[in-house]
């Protein structure tokens, strides 16, 4: 039986909250823009030489005018956002939204940067679309919490590319109707499944660079007059349906305050490169050590922990205590826990394969255990918790009840600027070149027009 159409579908409403909107965003939503620019760029630079770049690189070879960070050759508009975008969320440090989680920043500042470079945008309008981009994945994040990673898809990925094409089309300043039937198109690219998690393959990866380019050909499609579905998001067939499975979502919620209140002002950024759930019990192993704590005493770890991040963070359990290579361990707590007892951090350099394969983290990982906290407060919070029984039977205990780097302990601008000159040391950049690419990416959003040429590498 079919459902009849609303007099106002919930993408129409969305559309008509981004269409009124000047160029100039809130301040906060100004330095959350120049935030994404800064830590994105820094990360896409770190990842320049790495393997899943070469590869991506190789596969995009469509030549075009657009900038890819950090390398010499310039890509069409869609391949340079796939490559930004891969390259942004690669190592899994690229910013979060604690409500999704979904990282946002990957998505959509490589698909601005590709349109406003390939049509000739002034910085305000990039920042504009930045900041729609954002908030319409953080918004779509509140309509069925939990609900698509446990259908099996990547909230970024799917959400990513309705976000880019909202964000590509305020930037091209789109009509209502024009970005309804972008974010419809988009619908209907989006894709990305969670399967990476069983050996810890590259797909993951990809996702925001695809999710990218497919908002930025929507975007275009729209403009041109294609027509996407109107009821996308709650239609019999609509999105939710299909990436949820479910049509009753909380779309008030995602409604309520669009084009007023910016829920992406509050947008986390990342201290250690790996899963953000995982963060907080980094924090709490880095505490106990800090406290006293002589990681050779322990006999044995337990974790409280939340339900819907079991299945993606901590089981199989023993996978996840002896991952197969660097990017599967991103994706484990315990190994994050024993890096963070051992090596006082989970950078980059933490998830070499070297670390990955060492006996003594795989020996710590192996000794920890975790127990589902029924009232653990996950997707809205990001918690940690340790209870470390020692060999002499001593119990040694801490929690962290929040994400540190995100709303309740942010990082600074100051602190992106250091994790951004960390990153470009660790992708192989100079000082100088980094300083001059710094200064560049702080100039984007006054700009008259977007050139990124000084962003480009030998």
């Amino acid at each position: 039986m079919s459902v009849s159409s609303p007099v106002q579908s919930v993408s129409e409403q969305l559309a008509a909250a981004i269409a009124g909107l000047a160029p100039v965003t809130p301040a906060a939503m100004q330095a959350l823009c120049q935030s994404l620019l800064i830590d994105v760029a820094g990360i896409c630079i770190s990842a320049r030489h790495s393997d899943f770049m070469h590869a991506t690189l190789a596969a995009t070879d469509e030549a075009g005018a657009c900038t890819v960070i950090g390398q010499a050759a310039g890509r069409s508009p869609g391949m340079a956002a796939i490559c930004n975008g891969t390259a942004a969320h690669g190592d899994d440090f690229d910013d979060t939204y604690e409500g999704g989680p979904a990282h946002a920043g990957a998505v959509v500042v490589p698909a601005l940067l590709a349109a406003a470079e390939q049509h000739g945008l002034p910085g305000a309008r990039l920042g504009l679309g930045i900041a729609v981009g954002a908030e319409v994945i953080c918004r779509m994040c509140l309509v069925a919490p939990t609900l698509v990673h446990k259908a099996g898809f990547h909230p970024t990925a799917v959400f990513g590319a309705i976000g880019a094409a909202a964000g590509v089309g305020a930037a091209l300043g789109l009509g209502q109707r024009q970005l309804v039937d972008a974010m419809g198109i988009a619908a209907s690219m989006s894709s990305g499944i969670i399967e990476y998690l069983a050996e810890g393959a590259w797909t993951k990866r990809m996702h925001p660079g695809w999710a990218a380019q497919a908002g930025y050909r929507a975007a275009r499609l729209a403009q041109a007059g294609f027509v996407g579905p109107r009821t996308m998001f709650e239609g019999e067939h609509g999105f939710f349906h299909a990436f949820a499975r479910q049509r009753d979502g909380n779309f008030a919620a995602m409604l309520d305050g669009a084009g007023s209140e910016w829920l992406a002002a509050d947008i986390a950024f990342k201290p250690y490169a790996c899963g953000t759930m995982a963060h907080p019990y980094i924090d709490c192993a880095r505490k106990l050590v800090a406290d006293g704590l002589n990681p050779d005493d322990i006999a044995g770890i337990e974790c409280e922990t939340a339900e819907g991040i079991v299945h993606r963070l901590w089981e199989p359990l023993a996978d996840k205590q002896n991952p197969p290579n660097g990017y599967a361990a991103k994706f484990s707590v315990p190994y994050a826990i024993a890096v963070g007892l051992l090596r006082g951090d989970a950078g980059l350099g933490d998830y070499q394969e070297a670390v990955v394969m060492s006996p003594q983290v795989r020996a710590l990982a192996g000794k920890i255990r975790y127990v589902v906290d029924p009232a653990n407060p996950y997707p809205n919070q990001f918690t940690g918790h340790l209870r470390v029984t020692l060999h002499n039977g001593e119990v040694r205990e801490t929690r962290q009840g929040h994400f540190r780097g995100g709303v309740d302990e942010p990082l600074s601008l100051d602190d992106l600027v250091t994790k951004f000159r960390a990153n470009c040391a660790y992708g192989g950049l100079a000082a100088p070149k980094a300083e001059a690419l710094l200064q560049s990416v702080g100039a984007l959003l006054a700009s008259p027009r977007t050139e990124l040429h000084a962003l480009r590498c030998d």
